[in-house]
């Protein structure tokens, strides 16, 4: 990819930001001893070629010329800052951070238009975890994954179908979601709250029906979801996991030994479903295809989570393809099976990949 002929650097992070939307980029990355550098389709490539490296003198200038003051002034208190940043183009979710040479700078590119699960392609079970009016639901998988759009899809579904109160916990607000049935509040971490825990314990006192919690990841937000979808709230949330059983052992982990029987109890009731997924680079080039993972609770899962078995589950969630529930390395192989993927990618993402290796002839 070039984008650019020009050697010399530029001047204003709009600049960067600009021409990664025009390449179809889905992350833009300006870091000290490295060449502008964005991510597409999944692989990280220079913006254009012979760009000069930067210097912690180019990236300190970038920070300070689009921070505001009081983001300047956590930068420099606590050594990082994450926010949603706008320009002209559109909507960023940002991250600066103080390293060993200097300032370092990402940028992932918001798709501004909210879109529904139908129009993301997605299967109907996904419909069917919107229509709780009480439990967990889990959207996990790694950093880059698409996330975010699916939980939003969530939560837009509810907006359009139901007459709730809708509350986000976001760390930065992505996706802007207007109220159409329900009344939706949406909040920002370090900008209307101090943390997720803050603002979890917040909004059980706001009447709400529903809980978008961002982002999962310390035992006060997690103990507070749990006992808020135990307590008549419907409460999505994510988690850096791969799959189900990860999901729930990094679940019950955080919490100290002597609670977990207890957390596992509650677990296994309030839990409604768990959805892991990755994006995996098409065959064509034309972007990425979602594989998807699909965990729905049932007896014998509930069963497996209170006698801490999680090794036990995919073999349930295979049994179980008729209530709508799919292994990770079957929908890989879907894709593959469909000609939208190669057979390297889907051997590389396979979990299994001694029996990955016969789907793709290998």
């Amino acid at each position: 990819m070039s984008l650019l002929s020009d050697p010399t650097l530029l001047g204003h992070v709009d600049d960067y930001l600009n021409l990664g939307k025009e390449a179809d980029a889905s992350d833009i990355h300006l870091s000290v001893s490295s060449p502008p550098t964005c991510r597409r389709y999944g692989s990280l490539l220079p913006m254009w070629e012979n760009a000069p490296k930067f210097t912690a003198n180019d990236t300190e200038a970038l920070v300070k010329g689009f921070l505001d003051e009081q983001q300047w002034q956590r930068l420099l208190d606590q050594g990082d800052v994450d926010f949603a940043y706008n320009n002209a183009s559109g909507r960023f979710r940002t991250s600066v951070v103080r390293q060993r040479l200097g300032y370092d700078l990402a940028f992932r590119i918001i798709t501004s238009k909210l879109r529904t699960l139908d129009e993301l392609g997605m299967p109907n079970q996904l419909k069917l975890l919107t229509q709780f009016h009480n439990g967990l639901v889990l959207v996990t998988g790694p950093m880059g994954s698409g996330k975010t759009t699916t939980l939003a899809a969530l939560v837009q579904e509810i907006n359009l179908h139901r007459g709730d109160h809708i509350i986000t916990l976001e760390e930065p607000i992505e996706y802007i979601i207007p109220s159409a049935r329900c009344q939706v509040t949406q909040r920002e971490v370090h900008t209307h709250t101090k943390s997720f825990a803050a603002a979890l314990r917040g909004a059980l006192r706001e009447d709400p029906d529903v809980i978008m919690v961002g982002e999962m990841r310390d035992l006060e937000t997690i103990q507070l979801a749990i006992s808020a979808s135990e307590t008549g709230h419907l409460v999505l949330g994510t988690l850096h996991t791969s799959n189900a059983p990860r999901t729930l052992d990094r679940l019950l982990d955080v919490f100290p030994a002597d609670q977990r029987d207890q957390i596992r109890m509650m677990v296994s009731e309030s839990l409604r479903g768990i959805v892991s997924q990755q994006l995996v680079p098409r065959a064509d080039g034309m972007g990425r295809a979602v594989a998807m993972e699909i965990m729905l609770n049932s007896p014998a899962i509930g069963n497996v989570i209170r006698e801490a078995k999680t090794f036990m589950l995919p073999g349930i969630i295979q049994t179980g393809k008729k209530a709508g529930m799919i292994l990770m390395d079957e929908s890989v192989a879907e894709l593959y099976r469909q000609g939208i993927i190669t057979a390297e990618e889907a051997l590389y993402r396979a979990e299994n990949k001694t029996e990955m290796r016969i789907v793709i002839g290998a």
